[in-house]
C-alpha cells in the first residue's frame, strides 16, 4: 500500500500526539497581536488551518490556486504553510524585503489569486494588483474565522506545494515550485541529520519565506517541537529568546553568527545556550575563526549545509564528527566549514566544467512556467547548482559561483540585476556588480563603475534604491576608468574579483 506524503502530514502527527503542548510562541511585540494571545497549541495551531482552509473554500479559490503572502515572521505565516498547502493549495511566500516592483511582478506571475500582506506592509495593498487582498491582523474573521470543515483534499505528493521565488543569473526571479514530496523529504531527511525532536525549541531567525524556512517549519512541528517567531534579527534579543525560551535549535546565515557573537560581547552574565543551543549555517560559509568562536565564545554547536532554493533545500551537511575529535579546534573548525557530505538521498558530482551536480528527491520540479530554465537546471537529469567546487572523499567543497549571484546576508542577488537599474542611471557608461569578501555579509555588493560627468557614490546609491530591494543596493561603489573586457567585449568578473580576494582558497565567501 502507499499513501501520498503531504506537507498536512506534519501538522497532523502534532495534532495527535502533542495537542495541548505549546507549538509556536509569536513574536511579543507583534504589529497584529492576537493569534491566539502569543502562543498556541498545536490544537489550535491546526484548528487555524483548518479554519483557513474552508476560509478559502468560501472564496471559491480551487484545488492548485497560489495564495501569496508578504510577511515578516508570524504565527499566522507558519500556521499558513498548513491552511494554505495542506488542502492542495500552493503557498507563494515572499521576501518581504522587496521594493514594489518586484512584489507586483511574483504575485502577477505565480497567479495568485490571494495576496495576504504583513500590517507594516500596506502600501502594498495600494500598489499590488491581485483578486483578493488581506492585512493580517485586520482580515482575522475572513482568513482564521471560518467554523466550518475544508473541503477534503485527497493529497497528491507530487502537486506543488509552494512557489519560491529566487533571484539568478537573469534580472527577473523564478519561481521554484517545490512538491508536496519535495517538501516532506527535505523536511524529515534534515531533521533526521540534525537530531530533531520533541524536545527542541527551535527560534525561528531565518525568515520563513526562504526556502520555506529551510523545512524547518514542517520539520519542528512533525516532531512535536516549540517555535519561537522573531520578526527582526536582533543580536541582544537573540540571545534573550535562547536565554528566556531555552533555545536548542536555530538556522541562520552568517550575518545573524555576526550579529549573535556582537552581542555576546556585552552580554550580562553566562552566555544563554552554551552546550544546548546548534546553530545551522548557510548562504556562505564564515571564515574560520568566525566558526571557531561561534564553539568558543557562545559554546554552540556549529553545523554547516549546502543546498539552494531549487533543492528545497539540504544536499549537504558538516557536522562535527567522531573522527575530527583529536583534531586541533582550527582543523575542527575548518571542516566544519567546507559544504559537507551528501545527505542521505542526495548524489552529488563535479562535471569536467567544475560545476556541481546534484540529484536528491527534493529537487525542484521545475521553473513556474519557464520551460526553457528548467531545461537548463535539470540537463542530463542532475540539477545544475551553478557553483564550482571540489568533490573528494566523499566531502564537497565549494570554490567558486559559476552563475552571476552574490550572496549577500544569505539572499541571492543578482550582479545582473543591480547592474540594470545603475546603468539606467544618465551618467553610467559601465557597470560590473560582484561580490567581495565581508565578514559580517559573507560576500559585500560592490558595484565598479565608470561615469560620464560628476556624479558620486551616494548619488548612485540613493538611485538604485528606488528600483531595489535594500539588501540588493551596493554597499560599496568604485569608480574606474575601464572595465576589464575580452577582445569581443564580455566583462572578465573573475579579474575584477581578483584583486578582492587575493589570498583567499575559494572565490565565494
Amino acid at each position: 500500500m502507499e499513501y501520498p506524503l503531504i506537507v498536512r502530514d506534519f501538522l497532523d502527527r502534532a495534532e495527535t500526539a502533542y495537542p495541548d503542548r505549546v507549538a509556536v510562541v509569536d513574536e511579543p511585540n507583534q504589529p497584529a497581536p492576537g493569534f491566539g494571545g502569543g502562543e498556541l497549541t498545536y490544537r489550535e495551531l491546526a484548528k487555524r488551518a483548518r479554519a483557513q482552509a474552508a476560509g478559502l473554500d468560501a472564496m471559491g479559490v480551487p484545488v492548485g490556486g497560489r495564495v501569496a503572502v508578504v510577511s515578516q515572521n508570524s504565527a499566522r505565516l507558519l500556521t499558513s504553510f498548513y491552511g494554505v498547502s495542506g488542502w492542495g493549495r500552493v503557498l507563494v511566500p515572499v521576501n518581504f524585503r522587496l521594493s514594489v516592483p518586484e512584489v507586483q511582478y511574483i504575485v502577477e506571475h505565480s497567479g495568485a489569486e490571494v495576496l495576504m500582506i504583513d500590517p507594516e506592509l500596506t502600501h502594498l495593498i495600494d500598489d499590488v494588483p491581485c483578486e483578493r487582498k488581506f492585512v493580517l491582523g485586520e482580515s482575522d474573521d475572513e482568513l482564521w474565522g471560518s467554523t466550518d470543515e475544508p473541503r477534503p483534499w485527497a493529497g497528491d505528493e507530487h502537486a506543488t506545494a509552494t512557489i519560491n521565488y529566487t533571484s539568478g543569473t537573469t534580472a527577473r526571479p523564478k519561481g521554484v515550485q517545490l512538491t508536496h514530496r519535495n517538501n516532506w523529504l527535505n523536511a524529515s531527511v534534515f531533521g533526521w541529520q540534525t537530531g530533531v525532536s520533541d524536545r527542541d525549541v527551535y527560534l525561528h531567525t531565518l525568515p520563513m519565506f526562504h526556502a520555506n524556512g529551510w523545512g524547518m517549519p514542517f520539520t519542528v512541528t512533525g516532531m512535536g517541537g516549540k517555535h519561537v517567531v522573531l520578526r527582526k534579527v536582533d543580536g541582544p534579543e537573540i540571545l534573550r529568546r535562547v536565554d528566556e525560551h531555552g533555545v536548542t535549535l536555530m538556522c541562520a546565515a552568517p550575518a545573524v553568527v555576526a550579529a549573535a557573537l556582537d552581542a555576546a560581547q556585552t552580554w550580562d552574565g553566562p552566555i544563554p545556550g552554551r552546550d544546548r543551543t546548534r546553530i545551522v549555517v548557510a548562504g556562505a560559509p564564515p571564515p574560520t575563526r568566525t566558526i571557531e568562536r561561534v564553539r568558543e565564545e557562545l559554546g554552540w554547536e556549529f553545523i554547516q549545509i549546502y543546498g539552494l532554493t531549487e533543492t528545497s533545500p539540504l544536499l549537504t551537511m558538516s557536522r562535527m564528527r567522531a573522527e575530527w575529535d583529536d583534531l586541533s579546534p582550527t582543523e575542527q573548525a575548518r571542516n566544519l566549514g567546507r559544504a559537507g557530505y551528501p545527505a542521505v538521498g542526495v548524489r552529488i558530482s563535479v562535471d569536467e566544467s567544475g560545476e556541481v551536480l546534484a540529484q536528491s528527491n527534493h529537487n525542484l520540479a521545475s521553473y513556474w512556467d519557464n520551460p526553457e530554465a528548467t531545461a537548463v537546471a535539470q540537463a542530463g537529469d542532475w540539477f545544475h547548482t551553478g557553483d564550482g567546487g571540489a568533490f573528494e572523499d566523499g566531502v564537497l567543497t565549494i570554490s567558486d559561483r559559476k552563475k552571476d549571484v552574490i550572496i549577500s546576508g544569505g539572499e541571492n542577488v543578482s550582479s545582473i540585476e543591480v547592474e540594470d537599474v545603475l546603468m539606467s542611471h544618465p551618467q553610467v557608461r559601465e557597470v560590473a556588480v560582484i561580490g567581495i569578501p565581508d565578514e559580517k555579509w559573507g560576500e559585500l555588493i560592490t558595484a565598479l563603475v565608470v561615469v560620464d560627468g560628476d556624479v558620486d557614490a551616494d548619488e548612485l546609491i540613493a538611485h538604485s534604491r528606488k528600483s531595489l530591494a535594500g539588501y540588493k543596493v551596493p554597499k560599496r561603489i568604485e569608480f574606474r576608468d575601464e572595465l576589464a573586457r575580452t577582445a569581443t567585449g564580455k566583462l572578465q568578473k573573475f579579474k575584477l574579483r581578483q584583486p578582492f580576494w587575493e589570498g583567499t582558497d575559494r572565490q565565494v565567501n
